[in-house]
């Protein structure tokens, strides 16, 4: 009935016939193509869940304070991973999104205001606050994971993590984070420059800026 089809044809797999096409893809070759492609896909992750995040408080699904917290701290996240993708190639977040084809109008807008769209543009000042003490917070621990922990390494960070507390209003008065850096500013102003924390010192600093961290989202969820 069908002219040239024989009934007991069978037909091999194309990939049977060409072993080659089951094998891996591998999108680099060194490890520096490697770290370009992970930098790549943390910067794409941030934006696409920035992007989520807005969508998720325009519907309502979040409340204000949820949003702002989450907010702030993918800005900064934003901020630290634009610096590894930024290169001749990629020179503005807008390129990026391009050569990627991310729909994501949203985070740009976000991105662009450099704010949550829940905190008023009182010259900056308020969302620099928050964003500079979520960064702060999140580079020094950070160095201590990495097992930075001379003092000269680590007073400086602490410092200006103090000094931005004490300028952000919204801020308690009874908020254990300030009691806590300060305590830790003490310890470190007894130290010579080229002291370091001992093991203890260190994990205990991380336990104390890691509750700290999370009270103060506790704080921007209730202001």
């Amino acid at each position: 009935m069908f002219a040239g089809v024989t009934s007991g044809s069978t037909h091999q797999p194309l990939a049977a016939n060409r072993p080659e096409l089951m094998e891996e893809v591998k999108l680099y070759r060194t490890a520096r193509e490697r770290e370009k492609y992970d930098n790549m896909a943390d910067l794409f992750a941030v934006i696409n869940t920035l992007q989520c995040l807005e969508k998720a408080y325009i519907k309502d699904s979040v409340t204000a304070k949820e949003y702002t917290a989450a907010c702030s701290k993918l800005l900064v996240q934003y901020k630290a991973a634009f610096k590894q993708v930024q290169s001749d190639e990629c020179p503005t977040v807008e390129v990026f999104v391009k050569k990627n084809k991310l729909d994501c109008p949203a985070a740009l807008e976000r991105i662009k205001e450099g704010r949550p769209i829940t905190i008023k543009d009182d010259k900056g000042n308020t969302s620099k606050c928050i964003a500079d003490i979520v960064s702060l917070f999140i580079t020094v621990m950070d160095k201590l994971r990495l097992e930075i922990k001379a003092m000269d390494e680590i007073h400086p960070d602490l410092r200006d993590l103090m000094e931005t507390m004490n300028r952000l209003s919204i801020l308690p008065s009874d908020y254990e984070g300030k009691t806590k850096v300060n305590s830790w500013l003490e310890t470190l102003g007894g130290m010579q420059a080229s002291d370091e924390l001992s093991e203890a010192q260190v994990r205990q600093m991380l336990f104390d800026l890691e509750s700290s961290y999370n009270e103060f989202n506790r704080v921007l969820h209730n202001a």
